[in-house]
């Protein structure tokens, strides 16, 4: 976890002075959703692009 609390802390000192609450906690998400999509994507836990398509396409 001290890899995590260092990251968020880089993040932070990088925004802007203004930047807001709500500013700092979308970035925080962000970069969460995104190492989570990595890790699954690595795992090889992914849905192919066709795939997505036929589940939204009209059959």
């Amino acid at each position: 976890m001290y890899i995590i609390k260092e990251y968020a802390i880089n993040l932070i000192n990088k925004m802007p002075n203004h930047a807001t609450w709500d500013d700092i906690m979308y970035e925080l998400y962000v970069k969460k959703k995104l190492a989570t999509a990595l890790k699954a994507a690595e795992g090889g836990q992914v849905i192919s692009h066709e795939d997505v398509k036929k589940s939204f396409l009209p059959q």
